[in-house]
């Protein structure tokens, strides 16, 4: 899987998506509620909800999630990446309140178990070698620690970088032709894996799916405009009571997994949901 690839360094300046501050503090406020429910702390005043913990978040580059995180209460934040450029900005901007560390996440720099929270938000398709992250993450995790994973789909129709169809699941040589005949990129560097290999990447934890809850009741989870409008509540409503069966099926083919993993078995503690969130078996 890595062989040929090099780390992805200074990547918020060609990823400007990276620095755009209004979506990625969406995104920060759905893995907040996201952990806030998993935590049991859903009514929690917005600025205690992560209060006497220790977090990380890995690959924040520019640092947005990582100062939400901070501003949800957490005794201690950081923010870890190899993206010097990203983590200036980050440390100029949010350094009074967050800690921005250069490391590789293959290789933190932190005790074992010192961490409470980690976030690891789209990033496992852009680094050399996810396995070795993850294992890290396990390491550095406290045993009653929880990770928030945010898992792109290897078959996923439309690859979400380059939006292009079917662009994941093609190989190397053929995607990188692609990218370019489109004039997108000169090479297609994202390695996703299918739900399968994503499984087996995280078979040393607990995981419970966190994807069909977010998507069938987004006003719970800070994601109101995933489906604006009338069209929008009919396709809230068809999903939170579609049987759960029939979303297995789907679960292929989800663009994106939202995902809760802990290194000791743990429940979601929090309120009743539509969709509920069901653990995923790992090898």
């Amino acid at each position: 899987m890595s062989e040929g690839r090099a780390a992805q360094l200074e990547y918020s300046e060609f990823q400007a998506a990276m620095l755009d501050e209004a979506k990625r503090r969406r995104k920060a406020a759905k893995i907040i509620s996201v952990l806030a429910h998993f935590l049991g702390r859903e009514n929690a005043d917005p600025g205690k909800v992560l209060a006497g913990l220790t977090v990380g978040d890995v690959g924040c580059s520019a640092g947005f999630i990582a100062d939400e995180l901070a501003g949800a209460g957490a005794s201690r934040t950081f923010g870890i990446d190899i993206d010097v450029p990203g983590l200036r900005k980050a440390a100029d901007r949010f350094g009074g309140r967050v800690g921005f560390v250069c490391a590789d996440g293959g290789a933190l720099p932190f005790p074992d178990g010192s961490l409470d929270v980690l976030v690891f938000n789209h990033i496992y398709e852009h680094v050399v070698d996810p396995d070795a992250v993850i294992a890290d993450m396990h390491r550095v995790l406290a045993d009653d620690g929880v990770l928030y994973l945010g898992l792109g789909n290897r078959l996923g129709i439309m690859e979400p970088h380059y939006k292009l169809p079917f662009l994941s699941y093609l190989p190397p040589a053929a995607a990188d032709r692609y990218v370019r005949a489109f004039g997108r990129a000169d090479h297609y560097y994202e390695r996703f894996r299918t739900r399968g290999g994503l499984r087996r990447m995280l078979a040393a934890f607990h995981v419970w799916d966190y994807t069909f809850p977010v998507l069938a009741s987004p006003e719970r989870f800070a994601g109101g405009e995933l489906f604006p409008g009338p069209a929008g509540r009919a396709v809230r409503e068809t999903l939170s009571r579609t049987p759960r069966a029939v979303l297995h099926a789907l679960l292929p083919v989800v663009p994106t997994y939202l995902w809760v993993a802990t290194k000791t078995p743990r429940r979601p503690l929090g309120g009743a949901l539509p969709q509920p969130p069901e653990p995923v078996r790992t090898p």
